[in-house]
Parts: structure tokens; sequence; C-alpha cells
């Protein structure tokens, strides 16, 4: 990612919990989510860049974490919202327990949604590394699509030949989109090699 330090996978270490969290994608149907495992004393920056890398999304855009009216993400004086600097909280310090909710936004143009569901806390398994992808579902819509009801439209174009827009979706997308495809081992490699 642009200008990030480098997050070196961890081991597990005694002493701090792993959260499993189910991340779905709002309005997706079906649902858009993935399901991962990651260590309780991160920043909710290092939880920004993991999500990139499960989701799919590229760091183009800004972002936000919501916990209740309290936001978090990287502070502007010209966003004109009181933002907590997601560098300086820790994932520990927000999370209430198994069951806990919180949203990530991702392009505050398209409004990717998310809903973050704190699932399971559970002991760090030895010789794991954290973090680590464990399960999910269908591809991340592309980067620039319009929002969750532009990627839609743009499926009901590139599946009808006769659809007005299908050549155009075809050539901006490259040539091919497959939105059942989900590459767990390919997202565990990024997580591995994130930085």
């Amino acid at each position: 990612m642009k200008g990030a330090k480098p997050i070196s996978p961890k081991k597990a270490t005694t002493g701090v919990p792993i959260y499993q969290i189910k991340v779905t994608l709002r309005g997706s149907k079906p649902p858009i989510w993935r399901r991962i495992q990651v260590r309780s004393d991160i920043t909710l920056a290092k939880l920004q860049r993991i999500l990139e890398v499960v989701m799919g999304w590229e760091d183009y855009h800004l972002h936000q974490f919501t916990v209740g009216r309290t936001y978090y993400g990287v502070p502007h004086p010209d966003y004109g919202l009181e933002m907590r600097d997601e560098k300086r909280v820790k994932l520990s310090q927000i999370v209430r327990g198994e069951g806990f909710r919180f949203g990530y936004e991702y392009d505050f143009g398209d409004s990717w949604e998310h809903i973050l569901l704190v699932e399971k806390v559970l002991p760090p398994e030895p010789d794991q590394y954290y973090p680590v992808c464990v399960k999910g579902r269908l591809a991340c819509p592309p980067e620039d699509v319009g929002g969750i009801w532009g990627y839609y439209s743009f499926l009901e174009a590139i599946q009808d030949p006769k659809h007005p827009d299908h050549g155009d979706y075809l050539e901006w997308i490259g040539g091919e989109f497959h939105p059942e495809a989900f590459d767990l081992e390919a997202i565990n490699k990024g997580l591995r090699t994130l930085r």
C-alpha cells in the first residue's frame, strides 16, 4: 500500500486474544463477506490495511471506522468531521466482546459500507500467523463502479450481450469479471506479505 509501514504477520503470543471478525459488504445480495482472525492488539490503521487485502480494495480512496457516533480514520482539517486518529487506537480499545458490531466505510463517493461483527474472542493458536482469512464468499466489486447499486448495474450489463453498456463495461474492466471468484489462498498470501 502507498507509503505504508510493513505489518509483519506475527505468530501467536500468549495472552493476546484473537478476534474472529465477519466482514460483510452492506447491501450485497447474496452477501459478499470475509471471516478473518486478527490480534486484538493491532491498531485500527493496521486493521484497515488488512481489510483492503481481504476485501480486495486498492487503497485509492478515503476510509473511516464508525463506532457509535465516533469516527476513526486519518484526521484532516478539510474533512469537516471530527475524526480520531486510527494509528493511535487499538482494536481492543473499541471492541467490547463477542457480538460487538462496528462499521468501516471505504470510498466516501461510492460509499462501500462494511459491517464488522466480532463473532468470537479466541485464544491464540501456537504456530498460527495472524492476520488470517478463514473463509469468505464472492468477489470484491471493482473500484469506482458506483457503489453497491452501480455494481449490480455493472453485473447486469456484463452478463447481457444485448445490454447497451455491455461492451463499454467489459472494456473498462479489462475483458472479464467473475463475481463468484474468491481465492482464500491468494488472500492469505497477501496477508503474509502485507506492507
